[in-house]
């Protein structure tokens, strides 16, 4: 059994990872945290505060202890979370050796695609850093850290192979806020918070051409049968789609006013070009990255996923927006 007493490291100094921080310390515990950029350091240590994401969120700096040096942090932590957004990951993790990471607890809570390898988060930890599925646990659901940190009730699941991975992560994070299930579908889930993105990014390029509320139910309702189409045809085993951590993080990252996937596809709707959009974002919408990639993967199992394809032709082949979502309506049922 993994003692709950270890040394926890969250790595990343986004929303996500700050709401992580702020959770743990909820919980008294002591965190390492590792952020890039030295201003934000030295602003939490200064005011107790993140300047840039949440900042609303006050911290007790005396329970952190924040660097940017990447293997100092993981080197004192036990339980490492991850936070960067997948996007960056590689380019961020990539001269860590092996061996640092070698008997440590390697948690994501990264809802991404590892572009340079086209590799969901578990992955790629097992092809480059050699981590085994029972050191490896992920945290997904329909969860945004606006709403964590406001203490608004939400709900997590943490996926692993190893049941204990569960339990001691659903002690660290759970609350009369947050509420913890446990699975075992480390895949489905992982690809689940992967497409939930893409399908955010379609929603958000709905709206922004005016489609109302009747299309966007229908739009959502067929995301959730093309997701269980993909998750059968790459990982055929017992499981409900119709869970929060499948078709409730579709939901969420459809029609929140948080998602920014959905403000990143609204943007391209009202006629903005994809990197404009992009660069206006000044947050990184998962969902871009996630079209290519998933595309990429899709091209070795021939699912049919129609929303997938357009929001791939409007972020990579220039297609219009307006004249892509007219032929996806046609395809949806």
């Amino acid at each position: 059994m993994i003692k709950i007493a270890h040394r926890i490291g969250v790595i990343g100094g986004g929303s996500w990872a700050t709401a992580i921080v702020k959770v743990l310390q909820h919980h008294d515990k002591k965190v390492n945290w590792f952020i890039r950029r030295q201003e934000l350091i030295d602003a939490i240590q200064n005011t107790g505060h993140n300047p840039e994401y949440l900042s609303q969120v006050e911290f007790d700096q005396t329970k952190i202890f924040a660097s940017n040096d990447l293997d100092e942090i993981i080197s004192n932590s036990d339980i490492v979370i991850f936070c960067i957004p997948a996007a960056f990951l590689h380019r961020q993790i990539e001269t860590l050796s092996k061996e640092i990471l070698q008997d440590k607890i390697i948690i994501s809570a990264i809802k991404g695609i590892i572009p340079e390898f086209n590799a969901i988060v578990s992955n790629y930890f097992k092809t480059v850093f050699d981590i085994p599925s029972g050191n490896y646990g992920v945290i997904a659901g329909p969860t945004h850290a606006e709403e964590v940190v406001m203490d608004r009730l939400s709900y997590l699941t943490v996926a692993s192979a190893n049941e204990d991975i569960g339990i001691v992560m659903s002690e660290l994070l759970g609350s009369k806020n947050i509420k913890i299930a446990l699975s075992r579908d480390v895949e489905g889930v992982e690809y689940a918070s992967v497409l939930k993105n893409v399908y955010a990014v379609a929603a958000g390029i709905s709206v922004g051409l005016g489609y109302g509320d009747n299309f966007l139910s229908v739009l959502t309702s067929n995301a959730i049968v093309e997701m269980r189409r993909f998750l059968d045809a790459i990982n055929h085993c017992k499981r409900d789609v119709n869970n929060t951590s499948y078709c409730g993080d579709i939901i969420v990252t459809s029609y929140s006013q948080f998602s920014r996937n959905r403000m990143f596809g609204n943007l391209i709707g009202k006629g903005y070009s994809v990197n404009y959009s992009r660069i206006e974002m000044k947050q990184v919408a998962e969902g871009y990255y996630a079209a290519k990639c998933m595309t990429e993967i899709n091209d070795s199992f021939k699912v049919d996923m129609p929303i997938l394809a357009a929001v791939y032709n409007i972020c990579y082949n220039n297609v219009s927006p307006s004249q892509e979502m007219r032929k996806l309506a046609e395809k949806l049922q």
